[in-house]
């Protein structure tokens, strides 16, 4: 029988199949199944309407044989098959879809069929096949034909097509598996467990049982009895067929069928989760593009979250068959910790069924998840406020880095789900926090540290909560950067009680301090020359009331922003520092003590008392002390 030879283009484009387009080796299962799968489709919509067909829809099935011995995968379907002109035109010509043929025809009826979905529609994913096999043999009968057809291809060499006795209707694909190479180790496709775990992980969800031998050890009672009088057992292998797929995957069903329990429990099986989740998010959405969801937010923050290794994103399933594991383009990396599927009839693959073709449609659905995904977040810290706390815990981070993101491009859409401390014990959002200001208060006034107690204990606060003002306090390094790029609240600016000004001063008030510190002017230049590098400048200040300094910056980088930038990996951010200034209470007594010793000249004490207030305003500011043994020995001799 002679060989036929694939056409030019078609050959270089098998070499680009087996060497190429594909990423993954192990798909070849999945891309042979799914092929499978829409046989059956096309036999068991035939049959709706012929009589004749004689099979009803539990007769169809898909099998997988491994022969070890033969080095051989087999996959057998009872679908439609093929005559030998549609062997040789869909299996001699690459890219030449039989399915995708077969919904051409069905559209251009006047009855369209919605309910069949066809999954493999470019006609390329059979010869992922020869990724992992020297030779690929396909014996098909078409439905209808009294004889079958055996094509057989061994790759880029050419292929014989010819007639032969097939007693049963559809298709069998029998891939010879490569010999084992110091890269690959092809046998072990022929392992059962590598292919309970492969059709799990691809064709978990195909709608027609996949069924394989499964060889197990099964107990059985000998007739004997031991000294006690126990029956004695033997143990022998058995063969039995199981099936190996759910077929009807949990979120294709109704709300009826399945109960927010059920899903839960899937969810804690399928991610590996000690926890339920905190919010379960359910979705048909019908269209343009449809698509079903279920998605989840974890009731932890998972051991992994800032692994190198993991990937963002949520699972794409195609009609069932799994597309991408961890899709990241379907939500933005600030719903990152959401899990679960989608799963839409509708998706423009490429042809190698990895990576879409478009991503409007991708677009389409993020976008309307993203708006489901808020909305239950909404729901939840409106209606059960402690719960919303305990999830803001956990990732609350990704909301604050998403509103950073893109130089603010999502913060609009954000910036609701924010809730800011105002003491330890209690959390508002922006609006609440805007709505219980007093008529009087024009700004929103937040005070950043390492922690709300330190923040709270800032000298800065004093003079705002004694005017009856409350204070965000800030915990997290991130947490200026949101509000800096937030710029303000329904109206209201934000102010940061270290640097900025309180707008409690009048103009008479700001003359009267820059006259008092140029009076003082002379002994402000001494205790700056005693400090040294560690602040720029140290001068007076009416803002603080019991507590005798502070330290503030100025410029753009704040303390918070230059500890942010200090856990940075990079080195050249490492560097980037606050330029500090030290601020003195002009009306505490500590101020009167060191003029005094300065206008007795002696300069020594008065330096010694202004590098104690230095340590003192940095340990309240939660900055590292900078001269620890200096300020225990002054402490020392002040004892």
């Amino acid at each position: 029988m002679a060989k036929k030879q694939f056409k030019a283009e078609s050959k270089r484009l098998l070499d680009l199949m087996i060497n190429s387009i594909y990423t993954n080796k192990e798909i070849f299962l999945r891309e042979i199944i799914s092929n499978a799968s829409d046989a059956i489709d096309k036999l068991c919509y035939l049959s709706l309407t012929d009589e004749n067909v004689g099979m009803s829809r539990d007769d169809f099935k898909i099998r997988v044989e491994l022969d070890k011995e033969n080095r051989t995968i087999t996959v057998i379907d009872n679908g439609i098959g093929m005559d030998k002109a549609e062997a040789e035109n869909n299996l001699g010509i690459i890219a030449k879809s039989g399915s995708n043929q077969f919904k051409q025809d069905l559209d251009s009826e006047e009855e369209a069929a919605e309910d069949v979905s066809i999954i493999g529609q470019f006609g390329v994913g059979f010869y992922s096949a020869f990724m992992v096999s020297q030779k690929v043999t396909v014996e098909t009968r078409k439905y209808g034909e009294e004889m079958g057809v055996k094509w057989e291809s061994s790759g880029v060499d050419g292929y014989t097509v010819k007639e032969i006795e097939k007693p049963e209707v559809g298709t069998r694909v029998i891939m010879h598996l490569k010999e084992d190479t110091d890269e690959e180790v092809f046998s072990s496709y022929l392992e059962v467990w590598k292919i309970k775990a492969l059709i799990k992980k691809y064709s978990d969800y195909v709608r027609w049982p996949i069924e394989m031998d499964v060889e197990h050890q099964e107990r059985k009672e000998t007739g004997e009895v031991d000294d006690q009088g126990n029956p004695k057992y033997e143990y022998e292998m058995v063969t039995a067929t199981e099936t190996m797929n759910s077929m009807v995957p949990i979120w294709q069903r109704s709300k009826a069928e399945v109960s927010d329990e059920d899903c839960a429990e899937w969810y804690k099986e399928k991610f590996h989760e000690q926890k339920d989740p905190i919010v379960t998010l359910r979705v048909n959405a019908e269209g343009t593009i449809s698509y079903k969801a279920m998605l989840f937010v974890p009731g932890q923050e998972p051991m992994d979250r800032f692994s190198e290794d993991k990937k963002a994103g949520i699972t794409l399933y195609s009609n069932g068959v799994m597309i991408m594991e961890k899709c990241p383009d379907l939500v933005h990396e600030y719903f990152d910790f959401v899990k679960g599927v989608v799963d839409s009839p509708d998706l423009s693959l490429n042809i190698s069924r990895e990576i879409l073709q478009h991503t409007r449609q991708l677009h389409v659905i993020g976008n309307s998840l993203e708006k489901k995904i808020k909305s239950e977040l909404m729901k939840m810290m409106n209606d059960d406020r402690p719960k919303y706390q305990q999830f803001f815990r956990s990732f609350g981070v990704d909301i604050k880095a998403g509103i950073c993101d893109e130089y603010g491009r999502y913060k609009d859409f954000l910036k609701d789900l924010l809730i800011f401390y105002t003491s330890e014990e209690h959390q508002v959002t922006l609006q609440e926090y805007v709505d219980n200001m007093p008529e009087s208060q024009q700004k929103i006034y937040y005070a950043s540290s390492d922690s709300v107690r330190h923040a709270m204990d800032l000298p800065q606060c004093e003079e705002v909560r004694a005017r009856g003002y409350e204070i965000i306090y800030l915990d997290l390094a991130i947490d200026q950067m949101v509000l800096e790029q937030l710029r303000d609240h329904d109206g209201k600016t934000f102010c940061n009680v270290m640097t900025d000004d309180l707008g409690f001063d009048t103009e008479e008030d700001k003359k009267a301090a820059e006259e008092q510190n140029e009076e003082n002017k002379e002994l402000l230049d001494y205790l700056k020359e005693s400090l040294g590098e560690r602040v720029a400048k140290v001068r007076l200040t009416n803002k603080l009331v019991s507590k005798p300094s502070a330290l503030s910056t100025e410029g753009p980088i704040t303390l918070e922003m230059e500890r942010y930038f200090r856990a940075s990996p990079s080195e050249e951010m490492q560097k980037i520092r606050a330029v500090r200034v030290l601020e003195i209470n002009a009306n505490h007594h500590a101020f009167e003590a060191i003029k005094e010793a300065y206008e007795a000249d002696d300069k020594e004490k008065a330096a010694n008392y202004v590098k104690i207030l230095a340590a003192a305003a940095e340990l309240v500011s939660g900055v590292e002390l900078q001269e620890p043994g200096e300020f225990v020995s002054l402490i020392s001799d002040l004892l």
